[in-house]
């Protein structure tokens, strides 16, 4: 006779507030333990419910550990959401840039490695060599301060795939424009101006859909890596494929200007 079991929505809730890994070992051990507190339900003939509740998981594994990523929205100028590529799998993050009156430094903060502080400094030399193409006068760049900052300080984080959500960041900050809704974007780019592949993609893919997202942009060059993920993981994703960053600025950069709008001159 069946003794335990465990639904399916409770389950989710364990993997995603007390694991966070590629595997399952995790799981697995959270399993056992809930399997050995029911296991001495039984021995003792004590009373218990055979079906786990929500409550019960967290009365005996805890409060979550892990708290699932989520699209928190791009309704700020600077504001972007990134795709990333960890150990533990896929994960959504975010790029904030400000602007303050100063005379062009650009710092950088969030715990960033080296190539992915060489995204943002590409990302402001680009805008700065094609301030024309987004109606920016050159000489804004002088009178303002850049910073850029990637949220959780704590956790180390490096990798070029961050460079299209850097380059939309700035672009956002200094023309004030909104970014699409529910977009997120992952790629390299180049001084050229150019979006390059990036791997991880079908982790990337899937933190998205976790995290409420659903249009990316992508390096056009990822086209087959993103046709070859089984169509349940793609659905309701819209794709958009870039070879550059205009194409690039085209999908995630929306016309109007964000509420409250800071004026850059």
């Amino acid at each position: 006779r069946k003794q335990f079991s465990i639904p399916a929505q409770v389950l989710e809730q364990i993997i995603e507030g007390h694991t966070r890994e590629s595997g399952v070992r995790q799981l697995d051990k959270q399993i056992a333990k809930l399997v050995r507190v029911m296991a001495r339900h039984i021995a003792f003939e004590e009373s218990y419910e055979s079906k786990l509740s929500g409550k019960m998981a967290t009365e005996i594994l805890g409060p979550p550990r892990f708290i699932r990523d989520k699209y928190d929205g791009n309704r700020h100028a600077g504001v972007v959401t990134g795709l990333a590529w960890t150990a533990t799998g896929g994960e959504i993050l975010f790029v904030e840039t400000s602007l303050s009156q100063g005379e062009g430094k650009l710092t950088l903060t969030g715990n960033l490695g080296d190539v992915m502080k060489e995204s943002a400094v590409l990302a402001l030399e680009y805008l700065k060599s094609h301030a024309s193409k987004f109606s920016i006068a050159p000489e804004i760049f002088k009178k303002y301060n850049v910073h850029v900052h990637v949220p959780e300080g704590a956790i180390p984080k490096d990798g070029p795939s961050a460079g299209v959500a850097m380059m939309t960041s700035i672009t956002s900050a200094f023309t004030q424009r909104k970014v699409g809704e529910h977009c997120a974007m992952t790629g390299e780019i180049t001084l050229r101006g150019k979006v390059l592949p990036v791997g991880g993609i079908k982790e990337k893919i899937l933190a998205a859909k976790r995290a409420g997202i659903t249009d990316i942009a992508i390096s056009l060059e990822n086209r087959k890596d993103v046709e070859e993920i089984n169509e349940i993981y793609r659905k309701g994703l819209n794709f958009s494929y870039v070879n550059n960053i205009s194409g690039l600025m085209d999908f995630v950069l929306l016309p109007d200007l964000v509420d409250q709008a800071m004026e850059i001159n």
